[in-house]
């Protein structure tokens, strides 16, 4: 009996010991992901803020209309870009929170 106890007390310790290092996994990799969006956020409100300002000093509409479709291109690789990375983020993060799950299923086998 005490055998059996001591041996679920183990395993009670392990199991909050890997969910601890999970949790810490996703704290962290959210940070990341979190400072990655703000610091784009703030790179395309930029971008935006000085393709506005060109627009007022444009002189004629071919001109407005060049620098608007340069910018929407600019614009849509860059998101396509930032989403790619958001998505490989992401990806990490839920490898990376299920390994330590991972050793404690290949144990119980």
């Amino acid at each position: 009996m005490v055998k059996n106890f001591e041996d679920l007390q183990q395993v009670s310790k392990e199991s909050v010991d890997l969910a601890m290092k999970s949790m810490s996994t996703v704290s962290k990799s959210a940070q990341a992901i979190a400072t990655e969006l703000a610091d784009y956020s703030k790179k395309s409100f930029e971008e935006g803020t000085a393709t506005l300002e060109k627009l007022f000093g444009v002189k004629s509409v071919e001109k407005a209309i060049e620098l608007q479709t340069e910018y929407a291109k600019t614009a849509y690789e860059g998101f396509v870009a930032e989403a790619t990375k958001i998505g490989e983020m992401y990806s990490a993060l839920a490898k990376e929170s299920y390994k330590p799950f991972e050793t404690m299923m290949a144990k119980a086998k």
